[in-house]
């Protein structure tokens, strides 16, 4: 009778048991590969935590540094502002002592509709027309409002048919590893208190340089230079942050007020329409004559 299942040979063993002992050791070839491969990435993602935190922490304690109290620059506003009468002039003011621990709180949710800030009601008849901007040094929007705005708000300032005024927030620096928002309105404010011919000039610039990217200190101070304002003094004004609590305050204060974007405009006391603001502008003009 024939066996229909016969024994494997020794041989026949042999190779079944290498061939199973290759496999086995493939297989853990693969998992020491994967376990290494899961450790490094482990280390990476560790490490790369870590300098998220630190930056965090780094920006956080810049911003934490600035003092809560200060004396405003030269004509600055009550609001955090500087109003331009001219492309070579600013309302004169007198200066003020602040505590920014004295304000309300910002509203924990933005409210639908931008609500009407202090300070930019309309003008009365035969006045100028008063325009107020919200703006952040390092805003692209700001910076593309700007060139596409400034020649024509230039006219309108030297034909005396309206005042503009900018307050500058730093709602950016939490995207900047160096405060950029916050040191580029700190140079702004320096130009104001000690150059304010020179004011609308430095704004345009420190637009127009946007796509260069955030520049450090001696540029600013270089960029001041270049639209003739008065270099005494504005290194150290510039590099020593002298105006970066006003900043601070002029930043809570619109927030207090509800600001949650920039630009932001107001047209003789109403939020204008951005894509429509030659047209709004000169329409109250034309109705404040």
């Amino acid at each position: 009778m024939t066996d229909r299942n016969p024994k494997p040979t020794k041989a026949e063993r042999t190779a079944a048991a290498r061939e199973q002992a290759r496999a086995l050791r493939e297989a853990q070839q693969k998992k020491e590969r994967r376990n290494r491969l899961l450790v490094i990435w482990g280390v990476v993602v560790a490490i790369v935590a870590v300098i998220a935190i630190v930056a965090v922490i780094v920006v956080n304690s810049m911003g934490k540094d600035i003092a809560n109290t200060g004396t405003s620059p030269a004509n600055a506003n009550e609001y955090g502002g500087f109003t331009l009468t001219s492309t070579t002039a600013l309302e004169p003011t007198e200066t003020f002592d602040f505590d920014t621990e004295t304000l309300p709180a910002a509203p924990e949710e933005a409210a639908e509709e931008t609500p009407i800030p202090p300070g930019v009601e309309a003008a009365s008849k035969g006045e100028p027309v008063r325009v107020v901007e919200y703006v952040d040094i390092n805003c692209v929007h700001c910076a593309d409002f700007a060139a596409t705005y400034d020649d024509q708000i230039s006219q309108w300032l030297d034909a005396g048919e309206i005042t503009y005024e900018y307050r500058t927030v730093a709602f950016l620096d939490r995207n900047s590893t160096s405060n950029y928002s916050s040191r580029g309105a700190n140079a702004a404010a320096c130009v104001a208190d000690q150059s304010p011919e020179s004011y609308w000039d430095f704004m345009k610039a420190i637009f127009a340089q946007h796509a260069s990217g955030e520049v450090k200190n001696a540029e600013l101070v270089d960029m001041a230079a270049s639209v003739g304002a008065d270099t005494e003094g504005m290194e150290d004004c510039i590099d020593d942050g002298t105006y970066r609590p006003f900043v601070k305050y002029a930043d809570q204060l619109a927030r207090v007020d509800g600001i949650n974007g920039t630009p932001t405009a107001f047209v003789n006391g109403e939020e204008a329409d951005l894509n429509t603001f030659v047209e709004t502008v000169q329409a109250a003009i034309d109705a404040n004559k």
